[in-house]
């Protein structure tokens, strides 16, 4: 593909999600970036992608893919989720919808997780955040992969919730290295350990080179 059509300014570049939180964390992660960011709420995209992958990269391309046909610029969608070793990897990518219509919010969310993990010892309460993010062109006749990154964080699953910032599985997702959660974190330290962070760093520079190769 010809990467010079990306570097009229200012280009835009569609984060393909409904969720304001992630939405504000990338707005926050990708501030250097030469591009406008733009929400599928900015352009007024209603349409929800059927979520049929069984990886976190099948689902990231489903997403970046039919948005960007949708659209018409470049879109960069994520898949991520919450993998407990005590639970099989669970709920993995199905985070979002885990225990389905039982659960209509976050907090039924992670209240699942918690009581499905009641009985789990401290020492076995070891899980993963992980975040694969893919970057599609709207080109004809089918939108192309431009660049797909990841980035995955470790950490260990608290018996209650505790923090007021972040959302989803955050406020139990305890990170050693700080001895907090995920949702006591400032955004400036969670941009520095976050699943999220990381792949979204490997694709700022991907990005990056958009603007300047010929």
């Amino acid at each position: 593909m010809n990467s010079s059509r990306y570097s009229a300014q200012p280009a835009r570049l569609l984060i393909a999600t409904g969720n304001a939180g992630k939405m504000r964390e990338y707005a926050d992660l990708l501030r250097d970036i030469p591009f406008e960011l733009v929400s599928l709420r900015d352009l007024g995209i209603t349409h929800e992608v059927n979520e049929t992958g069984e990886t976190f990269e099948e689902n990231a391309w489903l997403k970046a893919s039919e948005y960007a046909a949708i659209s018409g610029i470049l879109t960069l969608a994520d898949d991520s989720g919450l993998e407990v070793d005590a639970l099989s990897g669970e709920p993995g990518v199905r985070s979002a919808r885990y225990g389905g219509d039982a659960c209509q919010s976050e907090e039924d969310r992670v209240a699942l997780l918690l009581k499905n993990m009641a009985d789990v010892p401290w020492d076995e309460r070891s899980a993963r955040f992980r975040c694969v993010i893919a970057i599609a062109a709207p080109e004809a006749p089918q939108p192309t992969l431009v660049a797909q990154t990841e980035g995955e964080v470790a950490g260990m699953i608290q018996y209650t919730p505790q923090g007021a910032d972040g959302f989803g599985y955050d406020p139990v997702f305890y990170v050693p290295l700080y001895d907090k959660t995920l949702a006591q974190l400032s955004p400036d330290d969670k941009n520095k350990v976050s699943h999220r962070a990381i792949a979204a760093f490997k694709a700022m520079e991907l990005l990056k080179q958009l603007t300047t190769e010929s």
